[in-house]
């Protein structure tokens, strides 16, 4: 069985911790693991491989937080479930059973689930298409709910508001639609090829052209990912077909959509605050505190979301936080790079850090791995002062290459073609201060890239 794990989404009902190059399933909020590398765990067990698809940003971030050996399909924009998922199953046998996870939920029993998959296995084998039906224990109205007759699905449930969810409690054959799948990657090809042929013809086309930039990596393009529908499996495969049975289960299951939802997950004091070792807490009780360089001191205070990140701060009552997602449409708005990018970015040839940043000068950290180089590039609005504080970098300005060694520097003019590598075996630490009319991560122009992005 293969595992097809799904890391598309922002997360941006976590934000700030979570943006969109570094989303909620790769933040390490528990005992220093992502949702991600305890999904990819969780399901090493129950599966022989793992089939990764994720947004191209966001493959390096997947690669550093796994330990197996893994397949990767990159898609340079997201189209929803239905397709991510075909573009995977066309590149696995179709007689091949796969179990297709999210990448950020959380499940705690795993006995209970490890059970489940296996009885979903069964039913798979059978030639059907299994959905995994999570046992409700309050009326939730963020959540699709799955009606069942059994084994048997009767119909899908958009989300419904609080009297509906009730009502679903009390009649007992109604569960959480968890967007966990089971089925053979060829009969669900079959199924949307009779009810969703576009998005089949789309993506056949889109997987026959596909970029093969390594042996486990697939790339599609982005004018063959645009063409592509947008839909989700439920409506696309799973509310039409016939062949559609669920699997209840009680396994502990969380897919942290909300800090409401994550503060019933952390570890608590004996006030109900969560733990963490920035916070003195005087006479303040049930309040999620999340920090991770500031101390953070409350006094009488209750029921608080409090939320600290180097660059945003979020505070808000318990109970409102699935209001989060007004901020950051308020902030994209605005166009601004908080709903995208932290002052720490992790980016496939290492990381940097904003230092410093104002109306026309930026200062940054940059940290490059043994072995690794930035792409050739140019800038049309700014100067560089790149400062070597540890190791030995390689650096081209126009046609000319040399070593920058520790407390060596060299300027680079804009508009002038250049590029910084590490040829050594320790990692290259520097200083860069920009300065220009315009210090955006937008002002690049890739001449040349390892890595083959835009």
């Amino acid at each position: 069985m293969t595992n097809i794990i799904l890391c598309g989404g922002s997360g941006t009902r976590l934000w700030p911790i979570s943006r969109t190059l570094m989303p909620k399933q790769f933040v390490k909020l528990f005992d220093d693991k992502s949702l991600f590398q305890l999904t990819a765990m969780r399901n090493t067990k129950l599966c022989e491989k793992l089939y990764i698809v994720s947004n191209t940003e966001q493959y390096f971030l997947a690669v550093d937080q796994l330990e197996e050996e893994s397949t990767f399909l990159l898609e340079p924009i997201g189209k929803n479930t239905a397709p991510a998922i075909a573009l995977a199953c066309m590149d696995i046998e179709p007689e091949e059973t796969v179990l297709v996870t999210p990448s950020d939920h959380l499940i705690k029993n795993e006995t209970a689930y490890q059970k489940a998959v296996q009885d979903a296995k069964g039913l798979a084998k059978e030639d059907n298409l299994v959905t995994f039906g999570i046992t409700p224990n309050y009326p939730e109205t963020g959540f699709g709910y799955i009606e069942a007759d059994g084994e048997s699905v009767k119909s899908f449930k958009e989300k419904p508001d609080l009297e509906t969810a009730k009502e679903y409690i009390q009649k007992g054959n109604y569960y959480w639609n968890s967007g966990m799948f089971c089925f053979k990657a060829g009969l669900f090809l079959q199924e949307l090829k009779k009810y969703s042929p576009e998005i089949y013809d789309a993506c056949q086309k889109a997987y026959e052209n596909n970029q093969k930039i390594a042996n486990n990596q697939k790339r599609i393009t982005h004018e063959l990912m645009s063409a592509i529908p947008s839909d989700s499996i439920d409506y696309a495969v799973m509310e039409k077909s016939n062949k559609v049975k669920v699997i209840p289960c009680d396994i502990d299951w969380s897919d942290l959509g909300s800090f409401d939802a994550l503060y019933e997950e952390l570890p608590k004091d004996q006030n109900g605050n969560t733990q963490n070792d920035k916070h003195i807490s005087i006479d303040s009780k049930n309040n999620l505190i999340v920090t991770h360089d500031k101390q953070i001191s409350t006094i009488d205070i209750e029921d608080l979301i409090i939320i600290d990140t180097p660059d945003a701060l979020l505070i808000s009552k318990k109970g409102s936080s699935q209001k989060v997602k007004e901020v950051v449409s308020k902030l994209k708005e605005k166009k601004s790079e908080l709903t995208n990018i932290h002052t720490l970015a992790h980016r496939p040839w290492g990381t940097y850090e904003v230092l410093l940043s104002h109306d026309n000068y930026k200062i940054k950290r940059i940290i490059v791995k043994p072995g690794k180089r930035l792409s050739l590039q140019k800038h049309f609005h700014r100067n560089e002062h790149w400062i070597v504080v540890s190791g030995t970098a390689t650096v081209t300005v126009g046609d000319e290459v040399k070593l920058i060694r520790p407390n060596e520097s060299t300027y680079i003019k804009m508009g002038e073609v250049h590029r910084l590598e590490n040829q050594g075996k320790i990692p290259v630490v520097l200083i860069e201060a920009q300065v220009g009319e315009y210090t955006g991560e937008d002002d690049i122009v890739r001449i040349e890239d390892d890595f083959k992005r835009a």
